[in-house]
């Protein structure tokens, strides 16, 4: 993820729920054991600075992507396994393709990138050649 953070030109747009995402992960990595609190806070820190410093663009969750992420479920949850905060990330991920702001998707959770690629997108997983 650091490098796509690091590319020269890079557009890096999130959706409003990676804000709250992102921080649930790291409670996460707390709660198993994988990072302390104080390592937490950094992370965090570091986010928020990348955000600050416009890094990431953040995109305004919008009527219709939760009318796209009803769809998603509809269309793939009874054959993959598409959760519903995921379905609100991909339908605003579809909405930039299709307003021609967006190319790829970036993810690193399996399930998720396989609904991704079939709805038209495509998938970077970050995690590839780590």
């Amino acid at each position: 993820m650091e490098s796509l953070v690091q590319a020269r030109g890079a557009r890096l747009i999130i959706s409003q729920l990676s804000l709250i995402e992102i921080q649930s992960v790291f409670a996460t990595k707390v709660r198993t054991g994988v990072i302390d609190k104080a390592t937490l806070e950094q992370l965090r820190g570091l986010f928020f600075a990348d955000l600050a410093k416009g890094r990431f663009e953040v995109v305004s969750l919008a009527g219709r992507h939760f009318q796209g992420a009803e769809a998603l479920v509809r269309s793939y949850a009874t054959d993959l396994s598409l959760r519903t905060l995921d379905a609100i990330q991909l339908s605003v991920a579809l909405d930039l393709r299709r307003r021609g702001t967006a190319r790829e998707f970036v993810s690193s959770d399996r399930s998720l990138s396989k609904v991704a690629a079939l709805a038209g997108l495509n998938v970077i997983d970050p995690t590839e050649g780590a």
